[in-house]
């Protein structure tokens, strides 16, 4: 474990440690937790992205050709009168 120190305004102090005292823990541990959550969240993200970025696009058009979105609606419009 590393002490750091940390300045808070007075009423956030106040207010932080008034809720560790009714969660049974202290400010210095409630910090490390939230720290603790915000930095597994940026790794899972960071994790994600990796993941997205490593796999190689697709084509999504055999015929090199993307529907427009008027030929999308119009398509759609046609099915639903059927």
């Amino acid at each position: 474990m590393k002490n750091v120190t940390v300045t808070l305004d007075e009423d956030i102090a106040l207010w932080a440690r008034v809720y560790a005292a009714r969660h049974g823990t202290s400010v210095s541990r409630l910090l490390g937790e939230v720290l603790r959550e915000r930095m597994l969240e940026e790794q899972g993200y960071e994790a994600a992205m990796q993941q997205y970025l490593s796999v190689a696009p697709r084509v999504l058009s055999a015929s090199g050709r993307y529907p427009t979105r008027d030929e999308i609606h119009e398509r759609g419009s046609a099915r639903s009168h059927d």
